[in-house]
């Protein structure tokens, strides 16, 4: 989710200030996305520039209130309805060291699945922990939790097949560009 997008859902809710509503979008996250305030003004004058949002008043300390406008209210709608196009989802680093480490062989690829696995695992286990001792904290931070959990075996699952893809001789991998352990001299 972009900044933006949080904002105008927030907004369609009713109006609010900016601190006000870096605060809800960190407590609406499970506090799980920490928001730079000054992200949050620069955002919300792009959108005033874009007729999402207006000044609607404000506050006795200056701080101005913003309201979604009609065309806000819109672009809330088509966020929601769209669904997220994992086709052209963010880059994947991961993939991008194993398959950089195939091509240039810079390092081991199977080195580099080891290397992850070891952390996606410390990571799957401390999400567990979290689970298990937090049952009782808020619905977003459950479901964040959740989907935390799902994403680092789904990312473990596919270190497992690209480990196993690895092994077998297949006609795209060239036996040269994959180095030896103890061959590999690791450049920083």
């Amino acid at each position: 989710m972009a900044l933006k997008e949080g904002l105008l859902c927030l907004l369609a809710d009713g109006d609010s200030h900016g601190y006000e509503l870096k605060s809800e979008l960190e407590a609406a996250t499970g506090d799980t996305w920490q928001i730079n305030i000054g992200q949050v003004y620069s955002t919300l004058q792009r959108l005033e520039r874009d007729g999402l949002v207006e000044n609607s008043a404000t506050t006795a300390d200056g701080r101005v209130v913003y309201e979604l406008t009609d065309r806000g209210r819109l672009a809330v709608e088509d966020w929601m309805e769209t669904p997220v196009d994992l086709a052209v989802a963010r880059r994947d680093e991961i993939s991008l060291k194993v398959l950089m480490a195939v091509r240039s062989g810079v390092d081991d690829p199977l080195r580099v699945i080891e290397r992850q696995r070891a952390a996606t695992m410390g990571l799957l286990q401390d999400y567990t922990t979290l689970k298990a001792s937090s049952e009782s904290r808020d619905l977003a931070w459950s479901l964040h939790l959740d989907r935390l959990i799902f994403s680092a075996e789904a990312e473990l699952r596919w270190l497992d097949r690209a480990e196993e893809r690895l092994g077998d001789t297949t006609p795209n991998l060239n036996p040269d560009q994959v180095p030896s352990a103890d061959s590999v001299e690791v450049r920083r």
